[in-house]
């Protein structure tokens, strides 16, 4: 039998991440040869892989990040069957890496970003590498991207919730940005502003309004006007510009982009959480 060294499996245990047994025993197994050894470990991902396709992967990390020059921003969710292992550290490794190269390579969607190229594989095949590795199904199962002059990401404590929010300048304070990117997680909202609402949900809207209406016993020729006034209600609660600004109610977003510089605007916004 081939004489595994402690180096050779502290060298394959940083290319796979695997644990450092089943690093020595893929070694043992493919005699001492280093990349038949990484294949190894790669087919017990699958076939572990296989094996949890029907469990839930509903726990995870959302991470969103921008690059250097701040003019693009990226977000990824990578699910597992547990908090736990959402809170592990190679896990959340994996995640960052993933959510680096979208950074670096920008590709248009998940099944692109799921068909790069990383460490001698494809980001698909690596995750499932790591079923093996960690034992649970695991699941990239969401990317998105913002372009702009400036994007602002944020965080929420825990990696569950992630904003990315992208403006029409740069230039301004950065607290400025960083409060928007967290009015997006605190009030959820459905639209940038009011033209930017589908018309499937403001038509929505108008017959939840008509139908409250008729239930309070308002006049038929009344509901329509009663609902354009609940519409306008939705509106600011519901769209970005017109919400009112959550550390200091006496202004709405618009107003308070406009006292920092009365040409900004946010162009757009991406938002994810798991369930809190």
């Amino acid at each position: 039998m081939v004489n595994i060294s402690s180096a050779d499996v502290a060298r394959l245990r940083k290319v796979t991440l695997a644990g450092m047994m089943d690093c020595k025993k893929a070694l043992e197994e493919s005699n001492g040869d280093f990349e038949k050894a990484i294949e190894i470990i790669r087919k017990k991902g699958q076939a572990v892989a296989n094996k949890r396709a029907d469990r839930e992967a509903t726990e995870g990390v959302v991470l969103s990040k921008v690059t250097d020059d701040a003019r693009l921003g990226a977000m990824i969710v990578l699910n597992s069957e547990t908090d736990f292992v959402a809170k592990n550290a190679e896990f959340i490794s994996l995640a960052t890496k993933i959510l680096d190269l979208a950074l670096l390579k920008n590709p248009a969607n998940l099944d692109e970003l799921k068909a790069l190229p990383v460490d001698n594989t494809k980001v698909a095949e690596k995750v499932t590498e790591f079923v093996g590795i960690i034992g649970e199904k695991l699941d990239l199962s969401y990317y998105e991207k913002v372009e702009a002059p400036y994007v602002q990401a944020y965080i929420h404590p825990g990696n569950r919730l992630a904003t990315l929010v992208g403006f029409s300048k740069t230039g301004l304070n950065v607290q400025v940005y960083k409060d928007v990117a967290m009015q997006v997680a605190a009030m959820n909202p459905v639209a940038v502003d009011k033209e930017d609402v589908p018309e499937k949900i403001v038509a929505q809207e108008i017959e939840i309004g008509k139908e409250q209406a008729k239930r309070e016993g308002k006049p038929e020729n009344m509901l329509e006007k009663i609902a354009q006034g609940k519409l306008g209600k939705f509106y600011k609660e519901s769209t970005l510009l017109n919400q009112e600004f959550i550390k200091d109610n006496k202004m709405n977003i618009r107003q308070y982009l406009q006292s920092a510089d009365k040409e900004i605007t946010v162009t757009a916004f991406k938002r994810y959480t798991l369930n809190l």
